[in-house]
């Protein structure tokens, strides 16, 4: 693309990567960047899952010693087990899917898996709550003033809970703010990109490795153009 085009570009979508702002604010010096709402939801994800992860080695260091006490008293192991069958540890590893997923989309199983994590887990219910406040924000057709209102309430809601994990999200969504309130200007995304970028990675999978590059794009020009 030829400098006079870029100079036109008035917006551009990235991630959070100080390379990539790099690259747009000199490929494109008077758009306005935007920080994709993927990549915010993504981290406030991925924090909620670190707690959950947490909880699971804790169950599974419980399960292995209740094994050894068993292996040395000779008495047969009995492991707990909730009303749906799944044992603590079973719990944990199978509520990962439904923590991504807001209440109303859950199926009746995950509503009730849902329901017993939460009553053995109080602290998951309050990052899934702080998580799911987050995609709320993101989902109302809001003005960025309102948004920026709503943010400041929802970092309120994070230094009340205390996690390790959303402290760490907030300081990184502080240090972008300004890109990331951009969104609800025209709420742009780039979630068309990145979706075909993860079609060029799984098709790259598929063939081990690429070693004649030219023919590669030739490949996916003809699959995906």
């Amino acid at each position: 693309m030829s400098r006079k085009l870029r100079l036109q570009v008035k917006e551009i979508t990235l991630d959070m990567a100080g390379s990539m702002r790099l690259i747009a604010k000199r490929c494109f010096p008077f758009a306005t960047q935007v920080i994709d709402r993927f990549h915010v939801q993504k981290l406030a994800i991925e924090a909620l899952q670190e707690i959950r992860i947490k909880h699971r080695w804790e169950a599974i260091d419980q399960e292995n010693e209740r094994i050894i006490e068993c292996k040395s008293t000779g008495n047969p192991l009995l492991l707990e087990s909730f009303e749906n069958g799944d044992t603590r540890k079973q719990l944990l590893a199978r509520s990962r899917y439904l923590l991504y997923k807001s209440r109303e989309k859950w199926s009746e199983t995950q509503r009730q898996r849902a329901q017993i994590l939460f009553s053995q887990y109080p602290d998951l219910e309050k990052a899934y709550f702080i998580t799911d406040r987050l995609r709320k924000i993101y989902n109302q057709d809001i003005t960025k003033s309102v948004a920026m209102t709503k943010l400041a309430h929802w970092f309120k809601e994070v230094e009340e809970v205390d996690f390790k994990s959303f402290n760490t999200l907030t300081k990184t969504v502080m240090n972008h703010y300004r890109d990331i309130l951009n969104y609800f200007d025209n709420r742009s995304t780039n979630a068309s990109a990145e979706s075909f970028n993860a079609k060029i990675k799984n098709f790259r999978l598929q063939l081990r490795g690429v070693k004649d590059r030219t023919f590669f794009l030739f490949r996916l020009s003809k699959l995906f153009a």
